[in-house]
């Protein structure tokens, strides 16, 4: 689902090669994975936010492809995304974003990790707090209101109840920083509100919960302003195009 979207196989499928050439070399950037998957869009959103060229090779978790041999030396734990640039390989979405806004500073938009320290450290002190009290409660809805039901079994509903409770009183915290600034880290779009975007639209879109943002007054103007950018329409269209094969 997040960044451990995995599905089990068998060790015959897994075993077989996974071509990682799929596409031509238009671009020196690489991000492997799956564009619904919300980490992948992640980085999708960020590379597109800086205006940066890249391939998208997409990894077939249904299949297995990402525990295959040839993806486990990029991805040891056999998780989405890779991000690759020249000679380097990165994964965990937002370690690649905030490499991705420091390598091309100049390009795109030049305020998303900040211009100076002060601007930098509120960025990444809303990107912690996104990471560690708004996605994990995030998570456990997106998976017991979205993906249980597809899986036939019994969903939780006390464990939806207090992961509920627990998102509430972080959108409490988020609705007094928005009456005070227009987004997180301040005035500015910045990573610390993109990296909110893809747990929230499975929330909204998928989960029917889109009023734990609209009950809100700016929580929910946040949401119209950060879901409505060029760069996550163009998230949501690559998530919505026909998935390419492997040749």
């Amino acid at each position: 689902m997040v960044e451990n979207e995995t599905q089990k196989q068998t060790e015959q499928e897994r075993s077989k090669p996974i071509n990682l050439s799929i596409l031509p070399m238009a671009s020196t950037v690489k991000v492997y994975g799956p564009p619904n998957s919300a980490a992948v869009s992640r980085v999708l959103a960020c590379l597109l936010e800086k205006d940066v060229q890249f391939q998208l090779i997409p990894i077939n978790l249904v299949r297995g492809e990402q525990k295959k041999p040839d993806y486990l030396k990029l991805q040891p734990f056999g998780q989405v995304p890779v991000f690759q640039d020249e000679s380097i390989t990165l994964f965990e979405s937002r370690a690649i974003c905030r490499y991705i806004c420091d390598k091309y500073t100049n390009q795109g938009n030049k305020r998303l990790f900040g211009t100076n320290p002060l601007e930098k450290a509120s960025i990444d002190q809303w990107l912690e707090v996104e990471g560690q009290n708004f996605n994990p409660p995030t998570s456990v809805l997106v998976f017991q209101l979205a993906f249980v039901p597809r899986m036939k079994i019994q969903q939780d509903e006390n464990l939806i109840k207090q992961n509920e409770e627990k998102l509430g009183k972080v959108l409490d915290v988020y609705e007094n920083r928005l009456g005070e600034s227009r987004y997180l880290a301040g005035d500015e779009f910045t990573l610390a509100d993109l990296s909110h975007l893809p747990m929230s639209r499975y929330l909204v879109n998928a989960c029917g919960r889109g009023e734990l943002f609209t009950s809100r007054k700016n929580v929910g103007r946040w949401w119209d302003e950060i879901s409505t950018r060029e760069t996550w329409k163009k998230v949501n269209e690559m998530q919505n195009s026909p998935p390419r094969q492997n040749a």
